[in-house]
């Protein structure tokens, strides 16, 4: 008889970054990782932002907490090394860091700057394959690669703007990444959840609008909470889902299946 494969995280270590505040994804995503069982590590953006973050992992019981803005360089490396000195491997991690210049993202997509688009797919998109690079030496027995996406990558979402094309790149990453890792067991997916009001959503321009119309569309009229999210994350990384790799996931309350 086989025996059914575990969705437990017990025994998995895994490193969380883009926790911004109690209500961000990743800080679903954490909670939801600690209550499947895994031992974390996490990644603050910089002093301003520790006092809302460090709560939410001291909740959680994280094994520890460093800084980290991918512009400044060694920071990720050094995330990286202290994972390498303290476990010795790592089991899974989530990328749900996202950033474009206001002036870029609140104007058309074809008068954005060259230097506020290449910032934008540096730190929303490019960052992903330097956590992949740096996680695949640690992945000795497998592992996943987990990131966030939303639907504006693949249709118009008004206000989206640049990010459109920033997370259309990100999510292409995610496939390669998935090939080319697939042969160390190593996963690769990226979770597309409707749109949620986070600190980071609300840099959007009428991100309220956004919110009201999506609650209307959606077959339950109803919108995703960080929790939705997080229940989908803890199961991507879990064995339950060692065959899920180089996919898109939506939770969006089905919208993504209306015209």
């Amino acid at each position: 008889m086989t025996l059914p494969i575990s969705t437990s995280l017990a025994g998995k270590r895994g490193l969380v970054v883009g926790i911004a505040n109690d209500s961000s994804i990743a800080a679903g995503c954490a909670r939801a990782f600690a209550g499947a069982g895994a031992e974390l590590a996490a990644t603050y953006l910089n002093e301003k932002a520790l006092r809302f973050v460090q709560p939410v992992t001291d909740a959680i019981g994280c094994k520890f907490l460093r800084p980290c803005d991918v512009r400044i360089p060694g920071q990720l490396e050094n995330v990286f090394e202290q994972i390498t000195r303290e476990w010795g491997r790592l089991d899974f991690l989530l990328h749900a860091i996202a950033f474009a210049p206001a002036d870029d993202l609140h104007g058309r997509v074809v008068d954005c700057s060259d230097t506020g688009f290449s910032l934008a797919m540096d730190i929303s998109c490019h960052s992903f394959l330097r956590m992949a690079h740096l996680a695949e030496p640690l992945m000795t027995s497998g592992g996943c690669l987990l990131t966030v996406s939303f639907y504006g990558s693949e249709r118009v979402v008004t206000h989206y703007n640049m990010m459109g094309p920033v997370k259309a790149a990100l999510e292409s990453a995610v496939r390669y990444a998935a090939v080319e890792l697939g042969p160390k067991n190593i996963r690769a997916n990226a979770i597309s959840p409707g749109a949620i009001r986070t600190r980071a959503a609300s840099g959007i321009a009428h991100f309220d609008e956004l919110l009201a119309a999506e609650a209307a569309a959606t077959p339950d009229r109803d919108l995703v909470s960080i929790e939705d999210v997080g229940a989908l994350a803890a199961f991507l990384v879990s064995d339950g889902a060692r065959r899920i790799t180089g996919t898109i996931i939506p939770v969006d309350g089905g919208q993504h299946a209306l015209a």
